[in-house]
């Protein structure tokens, strides 16, 4: 197996999700033990020198005028995690809670923290025997870090909180219990290394943009498919077109489009002769080229953070210890919501193609259906669409643009991510259903083309869709039909076949 290093490596995008599925193995060597004890002996000096550093030997927030004595330094790092642990809400995935524990430690590893080699061993253990923190969804403001989910992933270090088991939030105590393992007792620094940090914005931007590569790969083949079925003109993806105005996104969209027409016996079929196709069909190089530049731009901004210490303060050396604001989710914030609102606009055109494959033009029959009247055919799965597109809408309010102050006034502008980042992946999850409602219409109306074949790729996808829904001829239970689609997007066989392009 392929191994990353903590600390050392630089990790991408791709390697967090591999990590995260056990394809890869992210380990710590000696460079990273290196790393840490020597951060954690700039501690120690630090907390014996008497100097006065914020969250080593002084209280927090606004308390952080308050000195904190030698004696009980250890105790006011265990009262941190316990005071700042007021998660409320649902627990997120039991994979969002992994992503947040592997970005923490590749970013303790690189040796600025403070954090003991115990502490480190025993979490990197915890990813090691799938010992995964149970972590409530709401609770935090993006800035300071975030600081009560990261308090909840770390209770189970001191024996609290909640861990998974069987997929059921299960007692910290009782699972250390069946491992042998005792509670640590947290030293200097390590509560504050611990939960202040970016982890939980992070983890859905990581998980959100591996979702999201593979929703606009699948946009684009569903969308050529609605095209195919439209039987509409490929005049406006050709190369020339896209070469005087050269967008990143636009261009790979329209080279996209192009390999799926290639060998297509429908595209511009002179049956049905038309100057121009609607927006949503000739305009798909511009509208899912934006969202593919929005996803390049989360991907450059998650990968940096990835990659970043994002704790609070920077022990530099025996003597430095730098209290900023390297915790503030800005940065990942504003990138957010933009990519939220970029994923919004997949769906929305997608509704759009829906719509015009209703219509009864071009050949094809109104509401998709040779005998309407009786039945109704394919009318009713686009106010599904039209719903989820509106709450989509609903949820492009960019949360960074708001700031409550917080902590009397000493975290006076938070970033509001964790809310950027949890509605990114809800936008992702309704935009999944818009596809596959369009995916089952692009396939009936395919039907209606016949003889003729589409390229090699659309052929397959519409095959694998026929293997869980035939076309429709009168009405049935259509709710049914949108739940096997969805279940053949989050398969393995439908991703593999739109690898290809």
């Amino acid at each position: 197996m392929n191994q990353k290093i903590y600390g050392v490596d630089h990790f991408t995008i791709e390697d967090s999700i591999e990590i995260l599925n056990n394809k890869i193995q992210a380990v710590i060597s000696e460079k990273s033990r290196e790393q840490i004890k020597r951060s954690k002996d700039n501690v120690e000096a630090i907390v014996n020198s008497g100097m006065t550093v914020y969250g080593i030997n002084t209280g927090f927030g606004p308390l952080c005028d308050t000195k904190i004595s030698k004696e009980e330094t250890r105790k006011l790092q265990e009262n941190l995690l316990i005071s700042h642990a007021v998660g409320v809400g649902n627990p997120i995935s039991k994979e969002l809670s992994k992503l947040m524990l592997v970005a923490k430690l590749h970013a303790l590893a690189k040796g600025f923290s403070g954090i003991s080699p115990e502490t480190f061993e025993r979490i990197l253990l915890f990813v090691e025997k799938d010992l995964i923190p149970v972590v409530p969804e709401q609770g935090s403001v993006g800035a300071s870090g975030d600081l009560a989910p990261l308090s909840h992933l770390f209770l189970p270090l001191i024996g609290e909180g909640k861990i998974w088991k069987n997929g059921v939030p299960t007692s910290a105590k009782e699972v250390l219990k069946e491992h042998n393992l005792e509670p640590i007792e947290l030293q200097a620094k390590e509560g504050l290394g611990l939960i202040n940090g970016t982890q939980f914005i992070l983890a859905h931007a990581l998980f959100g943009l591996d979702k999201m590569k593979y929703l606009l790969d699948l946009a684009d083949v569903v969308g050529t498919m609605s095209l195919e079925a439209y039987s509409g003109l490929s005049s406006p993806f050709r190369k020339e077109l896209h070469e005087v105005r050269p967008y990143r996104g636009t261009k790979l969209v329209a080279e996209r489009i192009r390999k799926l027409l290639e060998g297509s016996e429908i595209i511009n079929n002179n049956d049905f002769p038309r100057v121009q196709d609607p927006y949503s069909l000739r305009c798909m190089p511009q509208v899912h080229g934006a969202s593919r530049n929005a996803w390049f731009h989360l991907k450059e901004m998650a990968e940096i953070e990835l990659n970043s210490v994002t704790d609070n303060p920077i022990v530099l050396d025996e003597k430095t210890a730098i209290s900023g604001g390297n915790f503030h989710g800005q940065p990942m914030a504003m990138v957010l919501d933009y990519a939220t609102l970029a994923a919004a606009e997949l769906g929305n055109i997608s509704d759009r193609r829906q719509y015009l494959l209703l219509e009864g033009k071009f050949g094809l029959p109104r509401l998709l259906t040779e005998k309407s009247g009786l039945n109704s055919g394919f009318m009713i799965p686009q106010y599904t669409s039209a719903a989820l597109v509106t709450e989509n809408k609903t949820l492009c309010f960019p949360a960074s643009a708001d700031s409550v102050p917080t902590s009397l006034g000493q975290e006076d502008h938070v970033s509001m991510g964790s809310i950027s980042g949890r509605k990114f992946n809800q936008v992702l999850n309704n935009l999944e259903k818009i596809l596959a409602i369009e995916l089952m219409y692009a396939c009936q109306g395919l039907e209606f083309r016949r003889p003729l074949k589409s390229s090699l790729v659309i052929e397959e996808v519409f095959d694998l869709v026929r293997t869980k829904v035939d076309k429709l001829e009168d009405d049935r239970l259509i709710g049914e039909d949108i739940l096997a689609i969805i279940e053949l997007i989050q398969g393995e066989k439908l991703k593999e076949i739109i690898s290809k392009v």
